[in-house]
């Protein structure tokens, strides 16, 4: 197994819950560890189900070279726990769909499998740090998610977070050498910064 040498970007402890940081995804020492997460029936949201390693490789990869989509992995006191992506909205299939603002972020959250019970609190503590980041170091105005419609669950979640949901859109399908996405039916969540965290 390959070791990543890549350093954490953004660092923060959490009172109760322990030390997160979030660190670019190494597409050749992640790779095994985010495909046996992305091919669990739990993610089947994340659209790569039937994604042989080696594809997850590449398509992370692809991710690792651009300047506007980035992947971290998220470790909990040194445990990988979530996979998170961040990409600029403007430069994204979504500036399709709705009307952009400078700042705009978009993201996606999946998290690892739960070790033993769930735990109360958990991804609202990730999400906490996550907003952190990107209001912060992040250098963004507002974050914007854009869950499968069908997933109910993720969108009463980022309610409860403070994101307040706004139209149904289709995100459309991109074909490219390098990378495919289908067409996706969403739902855009959006969290605007706190006044004075930039």
């Amino acid at each position: 197994m390959t070791t990543s040498t890549r350093q954490p970007v953004f660092t923060r402890s959490v009172e109760g819950f322990g030390t997160v940081t979030l660190t670019p995804l190494d597409p050749a020492a992640d790779s095994a560890l985010i495909h046996g997460w992305v091919t669990e029936e739990r993610a089947r949201f994340w659209g790569m189900a039937e994604a042989s390693r080696e594809l997850v490789r590449e398509i992370y990869e692809d991710v690792d070279r651009r300047t506007t989509h980035h992947a971290f992995l998220v470790r909990r006191d040194g445990r990988p726990v979530a996979l998170f992506q961040t990409y600029d909205c403007a430069e994204d299939r979504i500036s399709e769909c709705y009307e952009v603002r400078p700042g705009d972020v978009g993201i996606h959250l999946l998290l690892g499998p739960a070790q033993g019970a769930p735990e109360h609190g958990f991804s609202a503590a990730l999400v906490g740090v996550f907003t952190a980041y990107l209001f912060s170091d992040g250098g963004a105005r507002r974050v914007v998610g854009e869950p499968d419609v069908r997933n109910g669950k993720v969108m009463a979640f980022l309610e409860r977070s403070g994101f307040v949901l706004g139209p149904e859109i289709e995100l459309p399908e991109i074909d490219l050498p390098e990378v495919y996405l289908p067409a996706k039916k969403a739902r855009l969540a959006f969290l605007n910064a706190i006044p004075g965290t930039r």
